[in-house]
C-alpha cells in the first residue's frame, strides 16, 4: 500500500481553515506552532496521523462548509487576524461566530471591499499579481488630476523603497480631483506609493470591486457572496496557481 503523501505545515492549517499560508508562515516563524509537541522549522512536511497545534490547542479537520464574505472596511479598521496586538481588528469588529481571515488587506486609512473566508486554497489564487485579476479603486487627491498624471499612472512607475516597477494599470479621470484604478497587483500601500512619486497625496481611497465582487452594502457591514458570484469567482480562478512559478532560465548548466 502507498503512502499517504506529506503536507507543508503551512498548506495544512490553510487547507483546514484555521489561516492564510502566509499568516501560517507567521506563527512557525513566532514558534507558535508545533507538530507532535516539538516545534518545526520553516517548510516542515506533516504525515496525516501528526498532531498540529497552535499556541497548544490542536487543529483538527472539522470543516464542512467553508465561508465566503464581502465587507465594506472602515477607515480605521487593520486587516490582521492578530487580536492581540491591533484593538482595531477587522476579526473583532467583524464578530464572525467561526474563525474566518481576510483575502489580502487594506491599509487603515483605506475603506471600501475586502473579501473574507475560512479557506485558505482559494487565497492565493486570487491574490498573486501574475494571475491578473482585477481591483477596482476610486480615489481623491489633493491637487488637480493632468493627463500627464494619468499617463505616468497608468504606465507603471518604479518604487525605489520597493525596488519593484508597477504592472501597466487602467486609470481614468472622473473629476478635478479624482480618478478611478484598476490594478492586478497588490503591492505594499501602492497606490499611495505611486501618487507620492508623482508629488500628489491621496485623500481618499476606496475599494469598489474585487473581480466580479462589487462593494454593495454600507460601510461597516457585510453579506455572504451570493451563489451566482461565488460561480463566476470560481470560474475567474480556475486556470490561476496558487503558487509562485519562476520563469524557465536560458543559462545552460556548468
Amino acid at each position: 500500500m502507498a503512502e499517504a503523501p506529506l503536507k507543508r505545515i503551512n498548506k495544512f492549517l490553510s487547507e483546514v481553515g484555521y489561516c492564510s499560508r502566509r499568516e501560517a508562515d507567521k506563527l512557525i516563524d513566532a514558534g507558535r506552532v508545533t507538530i507532535n509537541g516539538v516545534v518545526p522549522e520553516m517548510g516542515t512536511k506533516i504525515a496525516p496521523n501528526d498532531v498540529v497545534a497552535v499556541d497548544g490547542k490542536t487543529i483538527k479537520n472539522s470543516k464542512d462548509t467553508f465561508v465566503y464574505l464581502a465587507f465594506n472596511k472602515p477607515v480605521g479598521i487593520v486587516c490582521t487576524t492578530d487580536t492581540s496586538v491591533e484593538k482595531d481588528n477587522i476579526i473583532d469588529f467583524i464578530k464572525y461566530p467561526k474563525r474566518i481571515f481576510p483575502i489580502g488587506r487594506l491599509d487603515k486609512p483605506s475603506e471600501g471591499l475586502i473579501l473574507l473566508t475560512d479557506d485558505g486554497d482559494i487565497v492565493n489564487k486570487i491574490l498573486r499579481a501574475s494571475n491578473n485579476h482585477e481591483k477596482e479603486y476610486m480615489v481623491t487627491v489633493d491637487k488637480p488630476i493632468s493627463q500627464t498624471f494619468v499617463n505616468r499612472m497608468s504606465g507603471g512607475i518604479y518604487l525605489s523603497d520597493l525596488n519593484k516597477t508597477t504592472k501597466k494599470c487602467k486609470v481614468e479621470k472622473l473629476s478635478t480631483y479624482k480618478f478611478k484604478i484598476i490594478l492586478t497587483q497588490g503591492l505594499n500601500r501602492q497606490i499611495r506609493r505611486m501618487c507620492s512619486y508623482l508629488n500628489y497625496e491621496v485623500q481618499t481611497l476606496k475599494r469598489v470591486r474585487i473581480m466580479n465582487i462589487k462593494l454593495d452594502m454600507p460601510v461597516g457591514e457585510y453579506r455572504e457572496l451570493t451563489k451566482d458570484e461565488f460561480a463566476e469567482l470560481n470560474k475567474l480562478i480556475s486556470n490561476s496557481t496558487k503558487t509562485y512559478i519562476p520563469k524557465k532560465s536560458n543559462r545552460k548548466p556548468f
